[in-house]
């Protein structure tokens, strides 16, 4: 069990510099073969290293630290982060050391994991910050050598004149620390880059292999007590609690009810969930929710609403259905998810009096904190937050309900606490994908051309459930989409690719559904409303059309799509988080029975700046979108929901994945989002292909829940 040893961040970033493997600071390990760390002097720290800026420091041997301030939650951010650093600082790479940074607001912006867009918005920062720091160190060697600064070189941690290598960083990293930082610096051209799109192995390898990094579960402190919790029903209160039970197990010492919550503290977890299932809790009805489970009513109902929210409306769309030679509607359903990350939720809070310690695994750190204060009642200064690596999130710890439990828990009993959750715990604790319907309608004239488009999106706690300004908005002159909401105890959050993870089969199942109805290639018909778009856009265009196209060729491309008769295939494509994919997905008929064997998929997403950790993201996000669309469900039952454990909430396994093959789009754009926008497209180009070759439309999810889908008896084989 590790230990982490409080350090402030002044403390923490000399301390990072001066040890050789740099990655732990902060930690020790107990075994008796494990590393041990030698604790320095402030002096001996102030000898060895020059903070250049928020993002990294050098040390006199030329050593080099860069801090990667978002957390990670295996997106390969710390590795793909300090790249950039140093590829604008012409760094040895092998003599760089990365450490994850804690939360400093005024040292970083945006310090935070989700929606895809840490690397958009850090990539000129990153490279602003090794810039700046090259800049200090050739003006100081110029300064030395009585050179101007234009007549040196750098490559490698070193400086030359005249091609001779004349100091390494570390030799004029004191001079250059005392030196005024420019404004602005010039950055690389992007033709030089020699460290930025090569296949550098994640900086944590290492480590992870030799069960290294600390997770928040591995957090330990002298004096802290375990605490699980036991959480309500949706919509229900608590009447009545009988502990007697629960505090007779051994390794308990109390049990607390706070809230709405029952938590058991004690040594250790084991004792905690033998006792949890012995507390006796009555609950009541919090308000009239009897109905708000009634999800099938409650979708007819509001898609059968004549007050609609308006999210975007072009042209006579009335006129256009009135005249349509041809309409063509479906209506697509996807069901509550639950994250569940591989680590469930957990975090370690120590309140003293008015001063706040918090350590664990979140996507929105300084979220952590200012929920913690606005608890307490105290200024968020006074709280401390450090990021452990993160066992998963896909968007559940971007909320902070964990966090402020422990602080809560620890203020209570004036003890430092960790707050663990079960499986359990984390299946039935909420804050899950929302359900959502949506209806759809396409007027089609004489010759198969869509001159109107309609889109109802219904959703139980799911806010807007449309994207309204993505494709094929601004390619039909007629075109309306509707948003309505229904308001649930069932508590929902961002889920991988919020909203389009769903949405993007639903559209890309119905476009294949025109396209058949107008007798067209349905990659052809999605290119001619892309063409029609860009010669005569019909509103606002809200997307790149020449990179959704260069996407979508590239997948037809290397897909063979069309070419091979003996190949049934499907295809999706669709933007989101600032990126574009385009995916087919092929299957082949085996003994009558349908066999799933390659998804082909083209991505631009700008620059790649780790291609490892990139083709990683894109096959992760297919792996994730298949399985989902094909096996997850949860529904409830009196609030709680039926699915509790990986016994009955069916994930996608190993055997069941097919050949994934990832190309990428170079379209000369900066960085943008990969951690999100592999997935949406998956559900819709296995449905089509799953059409294509059997003949059944699925229009819900999970597909094997589907009495189109059951006697298909889908196989997957990789080739």
């Amino acid at each position: 069990m590790e230990n982490f040893t409080k350090t402030n961040r002044r403390d923490f970033l000399k301390l990072a510099s001066t040890v050789t493997g740099g990655l732990f600071i902060g930690f020790y390990w107990s075994g008796c073969d494990s590393p041990k760390m030698k604790v320095l002097t402030n002096e001996e720290v102030l000898s060895k290293v020059l903070d250049f800026n928020a993002y990294l420091s050098i040390s006199p041997d030329g050593d080099v630290v860069i801090y990667s301030p978002n957390p990670e939650l295996g997106q390969n951010i710390k590795t793909s982060f300090p790249m950039i650093v140093a590829e604008e600082l012409d760094a040895d790479w092998k003599k760089v050391r990365v450490l994850q940074a804690p939360l400093d607001n005024e040292k970083y912006d945006r310090q935070l994991t989700g929606g895809s867009g840490a690397m958009p918005h850090s990539w000129e920062r990153l490279r602003k910050a090794g810039a700046t720091a090259k800049y200090l160190l050739v003006a100081a060697a110029a300064q030395k050598l009585n050179v101007d600064p234009g007549e040196l070189t750098t490559q490698n941690g070193e400086i030359f004149h005249n091609g001779k290598k004349k100091f390494h960083y570390g030799e004029v990293v004191s001079e250059a620390a005392q030196m005024t930082a420019p404004e602005d610096v010039k950055l690389k051209d992007v033709k030089d880059f020699t460290l930025i799109g090569t296949p550098v192995k994640n900086v944590e390898n290492k480590a992870m292999f030799t069960g290294q990094p600390i997770y928040g579960l591995d957090i330990y402190r002298e004096g802290m007590v375990n605490a699980m919790i036991q959480r309500p029903p949706f919509g229900m209160k608590i009447k009545s609690v009988d502990d007697s039970a629960a505090r007779s197990v051994a390794g308990v010492t109390d049990v607390v009810v706070f809230k709405n919550n029952v938590a058991v503290i004690g040594d250790s977890t084991w004792p905690l969930i033998k006792a949890k299932r012995q507390l006796r809790i009555e609950y009541e009805p919090d308000g009239a929710v009897e109905s708000s489970f009634d999800h099938d009513r409650i979708f007819k109902e509001l898609m059968a609403s004549k007050s609609a929210q308006v999210m975007r409306k072009d042209g006579d769309v009335e006129t256009a259905f009135k005249n349509a030679a041809q309409i063509v509607t479906a209506e697509y359903q996807c069901p509550f998810l639950s994250h569940s990350p591989m680590e469930p939720q957990n975090f370690f809070a120590h309140v003293k009096g008015d001063q706040v310690e918090l350590i664990g695994p979140t996507q929105t750190p300084d979220r952590a904190r200012m929920e913690t204060a606005q608890l307490l009642g105290i200024p968020k200064e006074n709280i401390t937050v450090d990021i452990t690596r993160l066992g998963g999130g896909f968007g559940r710890r971007l909320r902070a309900d964990f966090v402020v439990e422990a602080a809560e828990l620890s203020k209570i009993l004036d003890k430092p606490v960790k707050v663990t959750w079960s499986r359990e715990d984390d299946m039935t604790g909420g804050a899950y994908r929302p359900a959502v319907r949506y209806q759809f309608s396409a007027a089609l004239d004489n010759q198969g051309n869509m001159i109107g488009y309609k889109l109802r999106g219904v959703g139980i706690n799911a806010g807007n459930t449309t994207r309204e300004n993505n494709f094929p908005s601004g390619a039909i002159d007629n075109l309306l989409i509707e948003n309505l909401e229904h308001k649930s105890p069932i508590t929902t959050n961002a889920w991988r690719a919020p909203i389009t993870n769903f949405l993007a089969y639903a559209e890309q199942s119905f476009l294949d559904e025109v396209a058949l109805a107008a007798k067209k290639d349905p990659v052809k018909m999605r290119l001619d409303l892309l063409e029609r778009a860009k010669k005569n856009p019909v509103g606002e265009i809200h997307y790149d059309i020449d990179r959704m196209i260069g996407v979508i060729e590239t997948a037809a491309d290397k897909s063979n799509w069309g070419k091979n008769k003996d190949v049934m295939q499907g295809f999706s494509v669709y933007f989101s988080h600032r990126s574009y994919v385009a995916q087919v997905a092929d299957i082949v008929m085996d003994i009558g029975q349908p066999v799933l064997k390659k998804i082909t998929a083209a991505t631009d997403c700008g620059i790649v700046v780790h291609p490892t950790g990139a083709d990683h993201q894109v096959r992760g996000g297919i792996v994730d979108g298949m399985g989902h669309a094909m096996f997850t469900n949860m529904t409830f039952e009196n609030g709680l929901p039926k699915q509790r454990n990986f016994d009955t909430y069916r994930l996608i396994r190993m055997k069941e994945v097919p050949e994934v093959e990832v190309h990428y789009v170079d379209s000369g754009y900066d960085p943008t989002g990969l951690g999100e926008p592999a997935l949406p497209p998956t559900g819709g180009a296995i449905a089509n292909a799953i059409y294509a070759a059997t003949g059944r439309r699925l229009r819900s999810q999970p597909f094997i829940e589907q009495k189109e889908f059951s006697d298909i008896r889908l196989q997957i084989r990789r080739t």
